[in-house]
């Protein structure tokens, strides 16, 4: 690394510490002057009003060294913008006016990542989020594990925060297919958060990467959560919420999505459970696309006429195919007793030579037998059994 390289990294590492992100005019400056400039700056406090409010607090904390020096240990690295690794392509989004309009959204300064996967990896394949609740049902653990899996099979990478619930089921899902998979943490990396997910990151980095614009040392905080869902949804091509109450974390990751212009999906869930009842609210009151398995999801977001998603099977019936007089005269037979033609007449409303014809074509479709006693139908699998339809 040039000096030049190492004081870049230094000043971003500086920056990162000082300031709670987003830090809009803290960006702003960085924009203007550079990165350099900008933390010497920033350090001497000769900084517009609004800059110091972001950074002033901590101006003073130099640790940019000890903090490349305990994310080496870990087996991280940091990364910055003017690496050839950063995903700018899928950061352009903060670029966009309505995204710098909200001052909520601003592109990180720079992004620890511990794992075997570069970061731009996320903008050389497609990615999906996939996010929702901690407090999750089994229902949704399934569903998400599910998506994760079959993803991961169509070689997409899954995004998510690693959190219990409906985060933990799509890595875990995810992994099991042996895909990659990235988690965005609202701590440093050295804080395992939560604490029963430490062989589960531990996976994840060695297939993905665990990524978090946190230096080491700083604890999560439900603030950062809330700040941490920008970056899980610029970082995807789209994101699924499968379950999510009325006010969650999951809604959220899918505001962010929408204002950054990435495809917000939901998975429907029962009308009665207060975990669906977010994503109900995501379809009804926003443009969020409804979708019930991973091959959706994929059509959604993959390539355009090309990952198409394949048609539900349709149930067939052995009363498929049959013209609507056939239909009638079935139909017209009861369930059990037998019938001769002559009394079938009245029922289906066809005409007693039509129903003489219509009987043994009826039964060499395998659907009625005749005998002395008159026509019965046959039980057959998937047939009605009602006078109401087929």
């Amino acid at each position: 690394m040039s000096p030049g390289d190492r004081e870049l990294r230094n000043a971003r590492a500086y920056l990162n510490r000082v300031a709670e992100m987003p830090a809009p005019a803290l960006c702003d400056l960085v924009e203007v002057l550079g990165p350099v400039h900008a933390a010497r700056q920033v350090a001497r406090g000769e900084v517009p009003d609004a800059v110091a409010a972001e950074a002033g607090a901590r101006r003073d904390d130099h640790r940019a060294e000890a903090d490349l020096s305990a994310a080496a240990a870990l087996g991280a690295r940091l990364v910055v913008p003017e690496d050839d690794e950063w995903p700018d392509w899928s950061f352009a989004c903060f670029d966009m006016p309505h995204a710098r309009a909200d001052e909520r959204l601003r592109a990180p300064l720079a992004l620890w990542v511990r794992g075997a996967a570069r970061l731009d990896a996320v903008q050389q394949r497609f990615t999906a989020a996939v996010v929702g609740a901690r407090a999750a049902t089994s229902y949704g653990e399934h569903v998400a594990a599910d998506f994760g899996y079959r993803l991961a099979d169509h070689d997409m990478a899954v995004i998510s925060g690693a959190a219990y619930g409906i985060d933990g089921a799509a890595h875990r899902g995810t992994l099991a297919a042996e895909g990659i998979s990235f988690a965005v943490q609202a701590c440093g990396l050295d804080r395992i958060y939560p604490a029963g997910h430490v062989g589960l990151l531990e996976r994840i980095a060695a297939r993905g990467a665990v990524v978090s614009e946190y230096p080491p040392g700083v604890r999560p905080a439900k603030h950062r959560f809330l700040i941490r869902n920008r970056l899980i949804a610029a970082l995807s091509a789209g994101t699924v919420v499968v379950e999510a109450g009325r006010r969650s974390g999951a809604r959220s990751t899918a505001a962010a999505a929408s204002a950054l212009g990435r495809l917000v999906m939901a998975v429907p869930g029962p009308v009665t459970s207060a975990l669906s009842v977010g994503c109900h609210l995501l379809v009804r009151e926003t443009d969020a696309l409804l979708v019930t398995r991973a091959e959706e999801v994929i059509e959604a977001i993959g390539r355009i006429g090309a990952d198409l998603a394949p048609p539900l099977p349709s149930p067939v019936r052995p009363t498929d195919g049959l013209s609507a007089e056939l239909l009638a005269v079935y139909e017209a037979l009861p369930a059990r007793a037998p019938r001769h033609a002559e009394q079938l007449v009245r029922d289906s409303g066809v005409a007693l030579q039509r129903v003489r014809a219509a009987l043994p074509l009826l039964e060499l479709r395998g659907l009625v037998s005749g005998g002395t006693d008159g026509w019965r139908r046959r039980v057959t699998r998937g047939a009605s059994t009602g006078c109401g339809g087929p």
